[in-house]
């Protein structure tokens, strides 16, 4: 009876032992927005390279062992920002290179607002924003970035 108890236990102790644990965030204020779940369900399978990990908070993901790209959606709508905005196929992005070579980007004009945060060091911020555009698009637009044509005229 010890060796039918004992066997499968550490079978079962072994093939937790590979598994990797989920990456600790902490979700956005308004993480329970039902846009935040048609964002989490269009999210890719990998970025810059990197293979998707479970996270422990609402609308939350990661890529990369150590996570090298985080993703949480349900930040309140970013207004008016000296922050440079840059489109990639169609949505409009602030980045903030502040703690370069860590990069956060934040969807302009989309409520709620989604923050990727990316280290450079490990992936591409282009290939990271490009990799979850499908999915932040399902949050429609209300306003675009404005360049200073826009603003000033020619």
């Amino acid at each position: 009876m010890f060796a039918r108890v004992t066997i499968p236990s550490l079978a079962l102790v072994l093939s937790l032992a590979g598994c990797t644990s989920a990456v600790p965030l902490q979700p956005a204020d308004g993480a329970n927005d039902p846009a935040c779940a048609e964002v989490m369900v269009r999210l890719p399978d990998a970025v810059s390279g990197l293979a998707r990990r479970s996270t422990n908070a609402q609308s939350t993901a990661a890529w990369g062992d150590p996570a090298a790209v985080i993703l949480r959606c349900g930040l309140p709508e970013t207004g008016p920002s000296e922050l440079p905005c840059f489109s990639v196929n169609g949505i409009d992005w602030l980045r903030d290179d502040s703690q370069a070579p860590i990069y956060t980007f934040i969807t302009f004009g989309r409520t709620p607002a989604t923050e990727l945060v990316v280290d450079s060091d490990s992936a591409s911020g282009i290939d990271s924003v490009t990799a979850v555009g499908t999915a932040v698009g399902a949050v429609s637009a209300t306003s675009k970035c404005l360049s200073s044509e826009d603003v000033f005229g020619d």
